[in-house]
């Protein structure tokens, strides 16, 4: 390369040339050798249109340790560079396989390389030797240059390491350049491939899923019959297949004590599986180690609850009419007799000791409750009043008639907790909330308001933590015998009331009327793996498409047979001491007030 630098030189600024834009840079990084220098100067002699920056790494010596520190702070500067620039070509030129290695270790540790950052990497070791630039060249957008000095020539070819291929895989060759014909096409895709659109080769990817999926979604049928919609879409578009891997504890996955990360989180970034469908909810802790795709759908939280029994309101005969009726009846009873004495003492004395107010309150409670009445001898303005406070009773009583058959017929089904409030106000009731899940982490980490009172009530055992997987059992046993409430994403709570709805035919469960901690849900990815904006663009298309909602529809046919399910029923039926014990309590009631009464009257009348 020492002689043949103005030529390689040469083929570098074509291959940057290809998709050239004012505002980029190029940024060099090389080492002490004459090879890289002479590289360099050469391609400045050639005036490139982009700004340059280049840094150089000096060898350390026989300490290889001072080598490697020294390349870790100019990969540092370097990212320092990139950062503020509008875009970055990286441009690394080096002979030393020890040099291009380090470089390759730390590019990625130091998160110099992204997808939007292009790598051009210039040596002159043969192919067989970069297998350790495998991971780096398969991973970025990058392209090798190999440039080789054969007799009276000189010719360079161009390779691309397609993602998610092994070390044995051999990589795409693009083009060969020679300085009598120049570049010679050897494949369709162009310089910088956009590798992460359409998979060229189908990978196998590795998808973390939790316990219950991973036992379901394995068994794809070849002819549709999975539900899994979302995935075979993904992997048709981007062309790739795919397995699914469980976690150990089978959560999503939340930051422990030690700064590990459980669950699936933990899984994608320690690379133990290349994404995970999810749905995740987006949070400020989990982009420290993951990344999210495009969003495609925002949940609320519910309370889903046992539905009660249809049963009967023994003290249904007072709903008819509204308390403040009844305070009204009851105000005009004790008002009206007054009246009426009162203008009874302007008309005679005679007509005073004939009326008392005791006895009109007897008069109209009888007018009220349509009993017969002699008002043959009654004259006057008290004949008015009378004929006015029978058309009241006739009124009330008939309305009152007519809705009372109706509420007879009417079962009524107990639906107690639509509020986080109402469940806090129950000190009987105990919440199931899903392990390690965002919302958990929410309520533990929250200092104030009715969240906080949720995360005190844990220290009272109030809050009890289930699995997805668990999800099935729990409901059976601990939700429906009415002590517990569920609280999670109202898309799990809708596909279980809908797959019981499936199986049953039964809406025994309810969801609550509040939600509350909206959620943006997403898939989530590798740290700056370039896989993620290509599912997000795959992801917005069936998002915008509003395919996402017609798969969920597929996926659980009746998801929404159950969503308001009502609180009062009417039925048919003959009416039983069920019905009507709360009428007895009263009259059983008044007949013992009434032998209280007599009691009383005749003791004080043998005592005086």
């Amino acid at each position: 390369m020492v002689n043949r630098g103005t030529d390689t030189a040469e083929v570098v600024v074509a291959i940057l040339g290809t998709r050239s834009d004012p505002r980029c840079s190029v940024l060099f990084l090389v080492d002490d050798k004459p090879s890289s220098t002479s590289l360099f100067t050469g391609f400045m002699s050639h005036r490139p249109p982009w700004s340059v920056t280049v840094f150089e790494a000096t060898e350390g010596g026989q300490n290889a340790n001072v080598t490697l520190t020294k390349l870790s702070r100019v990969v540092a500067h370097a990212r320092r560079v990139r950062q503020v620039s509008w875009c970055v070509t990286v441009v690394v030129a080096s002979d030393d396989l020890a040099f291009l290695s380090t470089f390759a270790l730390w590019s990625l540790k130091g998160r110099l390389l992204v997808w939007s950052t292009r790598l051009l990497v210039v040596t002159r070791l043969p192919l067989h030797h970069l297998q350790v630039l495998h991971g780096l060249l398969s991973s970025t957008n990058s392209i090798l240059l190999i440039a080789e000095d054969i007799p009276r020539m000189l010719r360079c070819r161009l390779f691309v390491y397609l993602p998610y291929t092994s070390r044995e895989d051999l990589p795409e060759r693009l083009a060969t350049w020679t300085p009598q014909r120049g570049f010679v096409v050897a494949s369709s895709l162009p310089f910088f491939p956009d590798k992460y659109t359409r998979f060229l080769r189908r990978p196998q990817l590795v998808a973390a899923t939790e316990a219950l999926n991973s036992r379901e979604v394995t068994k794809v049928k070849s002819d549709g019959g999975s539900k899994d919609y979302m995935m075979l879409y993904l992997a048709q578009g981007l062309n790739f297949t795919y397995k699914y891997v469980s976690t150990a504890d089978g959560s999503f996955g939340s930051k422990q004590d030690d700064g590990s990360w459980s669950g699936m989180v933990g899984m994608v970034s320690r690379k133990e599986a290349d994404f995970s469908i999810g749905p995740f909810g987006m949070t400020e802790s989990r982009t420290e180690v993951i990344d999210f795709t495009w969003p495609f759908t925002i949940q609320y939280s519910m309370i889903m609850g046992a539905r009660g029994r249809p049963v009967v309101d023994p003290w249904g005969f007072v709903l008819p009419l509204e308390p403040l009726v009844w305070a009204a009846i009851l105000t005009a009873l004790l008002v009206l007799p007054v009246v009426m004495v009162l203008l009874a003492s302007c008309s005679s004395v005679t007509t005073l000791k004939q009326y008392t107010w005791g006895k009109d309150i007897f008069d109209l409670t009888r007018i009220l409750l349509q009993q017969d009445y002699r008002a043959s001898a009654i004259v006057g303005w008290r004949r008015l009043v009378l004929v006015a406070w029978m058309v009241l009773g006739l009124v009330v009583s008939r309305s009152y008639q007519g809705d009372l058959m109706s509420g007879l017929a009417v079962r009524h089904i107990r639906q107690p907790f639509q509020t986080i409030r109402d469940v806090l106000d129950h000190p009987t009731i105990t919440m199931l909330w899903q392990t390690n899940s965002t919302n958990v982490q929410y309520f533990r980490a929250v200092e104030s308001g009715i969240f906080r009172e949720v995360a005190e009530a844990e220290t009272k055992s109030r809050v009890k933590y289930k699995l997805l997987s668990e999800f099935p059992q729990a409901i059976n046993t601990l939700v429906r015998r009415g002590d517990h409430v569920l609280i999670d994403l109202e898309i799990v709570i809708t596909m279980i009331i809908g797959q019981y709805f499936t199986h049953t035919g039964r809406c025994d469960f309810y969801s609550s009327r509040e939600r509350f901690l909206p959620m943006v849900l997403s898939m989530i990815g590798q740290r700056d793996s370039p896989l993620v904006p290509a599912l997000s663009k795959r992801i917005m298309s069936f998002s915008e498409a509003g395919l996402y909602e017609q798969w969920f529809k597929d996926t659980v046919p009746n998801a929404t047979s159950c969503v308001h399910p009502p609180s009062k029923i009417a039925v048919s039926t003959s009416l039983s001491l069920a019905n009507l014990w709360g009428m007895f309590v009263v009259l059983i009631g008044g007949h013992v007030l009434a032998v209280f009464l007599l009691v009383l009257e005749v003791t004080s009348q043998h005592w005086c």
